[in-house]
C-alpha cells in the first residue's frame, strides 16, 4: 500500500517534504482519505535523525486539521447528519459519543479508524473542545511518534513491518491500554466497597 501511495504521489509530482507532510496531515484530518503515514515514513527514512521532528509536524498539522473538522461539525454537521439518520438514531449515537468522548477520539486518533469522522462528530455533538484537543494531541502524537521511533531504531527494516502490521499493532496497544484501565477501575471499585 505504501509503495502504491508513494507512486501516486510521485505521479502527481508531490515531493516528500515536511511542508507536504504538514499539508497532507492537515487535510487528511478533515476529508482526505490518504493517511499522513504515507509521507511521514519516507521522510523519516530520508533523515532518521529528524524522524521525531517529522512526527511532531504530522501531529501538529493533523490536530489543527481536526480542529477545523470540529468547527465544521459544530457549525453545520447536525443538519447534514439528520438528512442521513433519524433523530432517534442520532440521539443514540450522541449518547454513546458523549459517554466515551475522549476515549472515542483517542482510539480513532491512534488506530486506523477514520479519525476525520470522529473529529467532525465531536463538533456535531459539541464535545468539550479542550478535551477533544488533548485527546487528539496525545493519540496522534503517540501514533506518529511510534512510527518515527521505530524508523529511527530500525530504518528500512521496519517499513515492511509497518506496512503489514501497523494496524494490528495500534489496535493491540489500544486493547492493552483499555484492559489495563478496566482492571484499574475494577480495583478502585473493589477498594471503595471494602472501605
Amino acid at each position: 500500500m505504501f509503495d502504491w501511495l508513494r507512486g501516486l504521489f510521485s505521479a502527481l509530482m508531490v515531493a516528500v517534504t515536511p511542508l507536504n507532510l504538514a499539508i497532507l496531515s492537515f487535510i487528511e484530518a478533515i476529508f482526505f482519505p490518504v493517511p499522513p503515514d504515507t509521507l511521514l515514513i519516507p521522510l523519516a527514512l530520508s533523515d532518521r535523525e529528524q524522524a521525531l521532528l517529522w512526527a511532531a509536524v504530522a501531529t501538529i498539522a493533523s490536530v489543527t486539521g481536526a480542529a477545523v473538522g470540529y468547527v465544521v461539525g459544530l457549525k453545520g454537521g447536525r443538519p447534514l447528519l439528520l438528512r442521513f439518520a433519524s433523530a432517534e438514531t442520532t440521539k443514540k449515537v450522541e449518547k454513546m459519543f458523549r459517554r466515551y468522548d475522549v476515549w472515542a477520539i483517542g482510539i480513532a486518533g491512534f488506530t486506523p479508524i477514520p479519525y476525520k469522522v470522529f473529529a467532525i462528530a465531536a463538533g456535531v455533538f459539541a464535545l468539550n473542545f479542550r478535551r477533544f484537543l488533548l485527546a487528539s494531541i496525545f493519540s496522534r502524537g503517540a501514533r506518529f511518534s511510534i512510527e518515527a521511533l521505530l524508523i529511527m531504531l530500525y530504518g528500512q527494516l521496519v517499513v515492511g513491518f509497518l506496512d503489514r502490521h501497523f494496524e494490528v499493532l495500534t489496535l493491540g496497544i489500544t486493547a492493552a491500554v483499555l484492559l489495563l484501565l478496566a482492571a484499574w477501575a475494577a480495583m478502585k471499585r473493589r477498594q471503595r466497597r471494602e472501605i
